[in-house]
């Protein structure tokens, strides 16, 4: 007995090193909150977002004129036989012009391609966003679950204790067996087993939650106000998903960017009409002639270059774009099946739980009343300390189902949300600032963003 004394005190330290504080509750729309603002898969989604628009000016570039400044200076001397020594020098500055007037509308295929390619990350933000959610709501319910499981395992060890001591009195008294003694400590023993079990999930849940909300949790809630988010009906879930889930808008402009790498690809065989242009000034310095020189000189020449053999690498890209094109409408289709299937998963998982609480509430019920039966008529002789052992075991059991099934039917209500491409912070009422990159954009649009940008210096 000093052994299982020691041990439940190591264990109740454990519980409270564990379990979170009573204090400063957090409920899960604060945790939400808080994840959303400093999650760093949403901020790593998007920089993502502004390092693809980039594509966008990068694209633009190529239709608009290209202006460099150029110098050189110089120098050089001379000792001819019987000559006098001579030095000359030369300084020279020029502005330099190309502009591409022609490409075949090869440079507008490349800026839809950057523009859908800048939707398609757009969207893969949102379905970050709503993945972190998700994995919140995972997380929290996860910890609320296996901190009740600690408790109902601490009360459920509790009670073997107690029947170990009962079993123990009566064999002193003559009215039990060593039997009895035996079968109660093993399941003390298993039950001991299973509470250290509990509390190694409640830890990895703990970890988990701090992974995605930032901090460790404190005095979950296990409520949450859907209002009228949730679809009513498995039909609507579908149709929300099909019009509104990011993963299938990314893929549906995945689409449109690799239609535009197609045309792109294929405007290469055209011809390409450019305008270059230069103005060169001089100034040049001869010792020997005892003077300096300048001279300013320009030029401007028109210049086509038509492909006619390449290697093959015009043919090679052609294919390959529209590989890519046929691909991508490939996944769309992967996609559009991968959310169908999510969608009735989450569905048929939320109305099993619901199912599920219900049978586990009378089983709780009704086995609470088996257990103490049994052990009033294990008391007067009619029932064996393996009767009650075996009723307390259903009676954990169906506790053990409640807690489990609450927890399902939550996340399976957050799990449709986010099937149907519902889950996002202006859904759930979340009193944060939402994410976006649309001014960036904006401002990328801008043909005349990096001259002013030099001015500003």
């Amino acid at each position: 007995m000093r052994f299982l004394g020691a041990m439940r005190a190591g264990a109740l330290a454990v519980v409270l090193s564990v379990l979170p504080a009573t204090a400063h509750a957090e409920s899960l729309r604060a945790a939400l909150e808080s994840a959303y603002q400093n999650n760093p898969d949403i901020m790593s989604a998007l920089l993502n977002v502004k390092a693809t628009a980039e594509n966008i000016a990068l694209a633009k570039s190529g239709k608009l004129p290209s202006l460099g400044l150029s110098s050189s200076i110089g120098g050089s001397w001379e000792a001819p036989q019987g000559g006098d020594f001579n030095t000359a020098g030369s300084f020279s500055t020029g502005i330099n012009y190309s502009q591409t007037l022609f490409d075949n509308y090869k440079t507008d295929a490349d800026i839809e391609q950057a523009r859908a390619g800048t939707e398609v990350a757009k969207y893969a933000l949102r379905n970050a966003e709503q993945n972190v959610l998700l994995s919140v709501v995972q997380a929290y319910y996860a910890v609320i679950r296996d901190t009740q499981l600690v408790q109902l395992r601490s009360d459920n060890m509790a009670f073997f204790d107690a029947q170990v001591n009962s079993a123990e009195d009566r064999l002193r008294l003559g009215e039990g067996t060593k039997i009895d003694v035996s079968q109660a400590k093993a399941r003390q023993a298993a039950a001991v087993a299973l509470y250290r079990s509990a509390i190694a999930s409640l830890q990895t849940s703990q970890a988990s939650y701090e992974r995605w909300v930032g901090h460790k949790p404190k005095n979950l809630t296990s409520d949450f106000n859907f209002g009228k988010a949730l679809p009513t009906s498995i039909d609507s879930a579908i149709a929300s998903a099909q019009d509104r889930h990011p993963a299938l808008l990314s893929a549906r402009a995945a689409i449109r960017a690799a239609q535009a790498g197609s045309d792109a690809a294929s405007a290469s065989f055209g011809p390409t009409l450019s305008l270059i242009g230069a103005i060169d000034a001089t100034t040049s310095y001869s010792s020997k002639l005892g003077d300096t020189s300048s001279s300013l000189g320009g030029s401007a020449k028109l210049s086509l270059s038509i492909p006619i053999y390449s290697g093959g690498a015009l043919s090679a890209s052609l294919r390959k774009a529209n590989i890519q094109q046929i691909k991508s409408e490939v996944d769309a289709l992967s996609a559009r099946d991968q959310i169908k299937e999510a969608v009735i998963s989450a569905w048929s998982t939320l109305q099993n739980a619901s199912s599920q609480i219900d049978s586990a509430q009378s089983a709780v019920t009704s086995n609470q009343l088996v257990v103490e039966g049994t052990i009033q008529e294990r008391d007067v002789g009619q029932k064996t300390t393996l009767d009650v052992l075996n009723a307390q075991a259903d009676l954990t059991s169906s506790r053990e189902n409640l807690i489990a099934a609450r927890s399902t039917k939550m996340i399976a209500a957050f799990s449709l949300l986010s099937a149907s491409g519902k889950l996002s912070p202006e859904v759930l009422g979340l009193r944060v600032a939402v994410h976006s990159a649309d001014g960036y954009i904006a401002n990328v649009e801008d043909v005349w963003a990096e001259l002013r940008a030099l001015s500003d210096d």
